[in-house]
């Protein structure tokens, strides 16, 4: 990132912010991203400081992928109320939505998946949400859907995406999926797969890396992400409260932290 480098020792503000009804359950804390100021002899720094709204949705599982443009539609207002809801405080520059946002696995088979609901990256909800990236300044977590890919027929990945003013900057797949209420495909278990299994995307805001949900429970992958430079991880999950996030059995809550913590990073 070179005259720009984030600390990875500061963390984000959480933010609330307008349409938001979850927040980032205070691993990111109110001090900042810092960046050098590049002042010779000073040692003077300017805090990079800005909210991240982690928002959740309350859409309808659709059936087909012609049912899928209601959610996006949804979720580009959300996107668009969190960031007038913070204006009198500080900036939304990172909005993270949650796993299934875009389509749910409503079908108990591959087959039925891919043919009803299998979509290829990028697509219309991609360019819908690049364009609301660049409209509002910000980069977007994408929740995530049901991904087809002509280069592994018959494969169908639970995807999620961080898209910013300059488009589309990675596509996660989810690594460990729940089985047996998941039947998408790993990238892991494709002897084929020649991609980055855990990307990062370097942006003006922190380098920015992803999993999804289930993926979370195992150090191993954020270690990984954070190996490959990311210093905000974001969690895209559909879990839901009171199922681990709530006191005495808060054990979702404390896997962020701990996830947090283990990589010296922020956590969304």
């Amino acid at each position: 990132m070179g005259k720009e480098h984030i600390s990875r020792r500061s963390f984000l503000n959480a933010s609330m912010g307008g349409a938001v009804a979850a927040s980032t359950a205070g691993e990111a804390n109110s001090q900042g991203l810092e960046k050098e100021k590049g002042v010779i002899g000073t040692g003077l720094k300017e805090e990079l400081q800005y909210n991240v709204s982690a928002i959740q949705v309350s859409n309808r599982n659709p059936e087909n992928r012609s049912e899928m443009k209601g959610n996006t539609e949804r979720m580009m207002e959300l996107a668009e109320l969190a960031v007038v809801g913070s204006k009198p405080f500080l900036p939304v520059r990172f909005i993270v939505f949650p796993e299934f946002a875009h389509a749910a696995p409503v079908y108990e088979d591959a087959e039925t998946l891919r043919r009803k609901l299998g979509i290829e990256i990028p697509n219309w909800h991609t360019e819908k949400m690049v364009e609301k990236a660049r409209e509002l300044n910000v980069y977007i977590q994408m929740g995530s859907m049901l991904e087809t890919d002509e280069a592994y027929p018959g494969s169908l990945f639970n995807t999620s995406c961080l898209v910013g003013p300059q488009g589309i900057l990675y596509k996660y797949r989810k690594v460990n999926t729940w089985i047996p209420f998941e039947v998408h495909t790993s990238p892991h278990d494709l002897r084929e797969y020649k991609e980055e299994m855990f990307p990062v995307a370097e942006t003006e805001i922190g380098r920015i890396g992803a999993a999804i949900c289930y993926d979370w429970l195992f150090p191993e992958a954020m270690r990984q992400l954070t190996a490959n430079g990311a210093e905000i991880l974001a969690r895209v999950s559909a879990y839901m409260d009171p199922f681990g996030a709530t006191e005495p059995n808060s054990w979702w809550t404390l896997v962020n932290r701990c996830r947090a913590l283990e990589n010296v990073a922020c956590v969304v």
